[in-house]
């Protein structure tokens, strides 16, 4: 398999689950702005919709879409533990805190990357925080993970996009409790990894 990824952007989460996973994988970096592979090809002709993340299947099809990739992956491999079994009300609840980071506090985010107003940016700290807030009842229980006690491929993604924190300078010590789970999964070796292999050093 190859992970067609960039670094600080949402790729890093299918990464994270790869390691997880143990698989033997190829990393190609993508330029998302000039839409060129790191050997030079077309990312278009990989990708049409042009951004990251991208994973070339053994059988040459090309999966798209964070959440879809990693719950595939989790099903193939047949493990339970990054994603339950379909069909059941635990796997709803998983798709539900996936739903829930894509939708609603990864894009928020946008507006912090694209040079949009201060009044622009100002209402996407607002719309982050929110989310950020209700993020924090869910571990509330004292729960380590989204799910549990277990790792799944949505702390993977939560991880992923929580870390964007750092550069956009939202400080998390209103939220003591993503803060410690964000340092908890930065503790996993395979994430450790993930980061290294893209060059982004440490979590913030």
């Amino acid at each position: 398999m190859k992970l067609y990824y960039s670094p600080g952007t949402c790729s890093l989460s299918p990464h994270i689950v790869l390691r997880e996973l143990g698989h033997d994988f190829e990393l190609e970096k993508v330029d998302i702005r000039a839409k060129v592979t790191e050997s030079g090809g077309d990312f278009r002709a990989i990708n049409p919709k042009g951004y990251v993340p991208a994973l070339k299947l053994e059988s040459g099809e090309v999966l798209t879409e964070g959440v879809a990739i990693v719950q595939h992956l989790a099903d193939a491999a047949g493990a339970r533990h990054l994603a339950p079994q379909p069909g059941t009300l635990a796997r709803t609840r998983l798709v539900e805190h996936l739903n829930f980071i894509s939708a609603e506090l990864h894009k928020s985010f946008g507006p912090l990357f694209q040079g949009a107003s201060e009044e622009a940016k100002e209402a996407a700290r607002a719309k982050i925080g929110s989310r950020l807030d209700l993020l924090e009842q869910v571990f509330a229980d004292g729960r380590d993970f989204l799910m549990g006690e277990s790792f799944s491929v949505a702390d993977a993604y939560l991880f992923t996009i929580v870390n964007w924190t750092h550069p956009t300078g939202i400080n998390l010590a209103k939220w003591p409790r993503i803060a410690d789970f964000v340092e908890r999964v930065a503790q996993r070796p395979t994430v450790q990894a993930a980061l290294a292999a893209e060059g982004q050093g440490k979590a913030a």
